[in-house]
């Protein structure tokens, strides 16, 4: 009789996506890498249950696809995990980008985009229709979370017109303006069903017009009206630097008054963002950070690691804020 080779056993078949691996594997040191990451988590996920946090989301952050990607699980993650997350935005390189493609040319003084009628009908199109689309149908790939917002929707915001300050002389950049009021109740009301608000950085005029408004100032100040615990800024800087171009050293955690002293020596790119922090913090938010928005899942890094990452505000021993948020219906403070 003929001897004849056994056959080959077949191939081992992959395990679907969550599904558990080989016994060996799982009884081994392999994984215990990834506990030691969740037992650090632990505490802060403790510390942040049922906080409230507004990011202000923008830079490269919201245009690599990766980076874009990374944003919205980090935003899911901290539903997930019982965070009261609100998103907002603005959308400078896409405005200037369809201005471009109808010819029109972006003109900036002192940092603000001069806003003409015309330009102001683009930007609300860019913003509403296709910036904010894009986030919430990011987020919402995970769950049906998000919801889309103008900061015109129920009068969430209003705004004055502002000129820009050029040489401590106010120019007119048209259809720009300040926040002077917040109406935060259906922000809160989303939050409490457990929504994320995604809000386009557009306010209605107390004029009745409609007014392009800074992000980075419109996040502070809804984080001061909703009473958060914590502002994030995602910017395209590791934070803010100590004395650059000369050292590249990172200040990680700085007062409201030493803030307020660096203020007046900012670069120019830092300066509406480092405003927002003392802005936020002067309004009683007990926290403003600004993080790296290149460095894919930088608010996990932030939230729920030991070293965290970018540079922290806080009020320091004797700040004293600006105002006190009126915990009423109508200012949208929770109690």
């Amino acid at each position: 009789m003929t001897d004849t080779a056994s056959p080959a056993p077949p191939p081992p078949a992959s395990s679907p996506a969550g599904a558990r691996g080989p016994a060996a594997t799982a009884r081994g040191h392999a994984a215990l890498a990834k506990t030691q990451v969740l037992i650090e988590a632990l505490p802060w996920l403790s510390r942040f249950q049922g906080a409230t946090i507004v990011v202000k989301y923008g830079g490269n952050a919201m245009t690599e696809p990766a980076l874009r990607a990374a944003f919205a699980a980090d935003i899911v993650f901290l539903r997930y995990s019982g965070l009261r997350v609100v998103v907002v935005h603005g959308g400078g390189p896409q405005i200037t980008a369809h201005l471009a493609r109808l010819g029109v040319e972006s003109t900036f003084v002192g940092g603000l985009r001069v806003t003409t009628p015309e330009t102001m009908d683009i930007v609300r199109m860019v913003l509403l229709g296709q910036v904010n689309r894009d986030v919430v149908g990011l987020v919402n790939d995970h769950g049906p979370f998000a919801v889309g917002l103008s900061g015109e929707d129920a009068n969430l915001f209003t705004a004055r017109r502002s000129p820009a300050m050029v040489d401590g002389e106010p120019v007119d950049v048209g259809l720009v303006g300040d926040i002077v009021k917040v109406r935060a109740e259906t922000v809160n009301a989303l939050l409490d069903s457990g929504k994320v608000p995604v809000i386009a950085s557009v306010a209605r005029g107390v004029d009745g017009g409609v007014y392009n408004v800074n992000a980075d100032t419109a996040a502070a100040e809804l984080a001061v009206a909703l009473g958060a615990t914590k502002l994030v800024v995602l910017t395209d800087v590791e934070g803010l630097y100590a004395d650059w171009p000369v050292s590249d050293e990172v200040l990680s955690e700085l007062t409201i008054t030493e803030l307020e002293e660096l203020l007046p020596t900012l670069a120019s790119g830092m300066i509406p963002k480092m405003e927002a922090c003392r802005r936020a913090v002067r309004g009683g938010v007990p926290q403003a950070h600004v993080l790296d928005g290149r460095v894919p899942h930088a608010l996990l890094l932030e939230i729920f690691t030991d070293d965290g990452i970018g540079t922290l505000i806080t009020p320091g021993p004797a700040s004293v804020p600006d105002s006190i948020p009126d915990p009423t219906p109508e200012t949208g403070a929770r109690p």
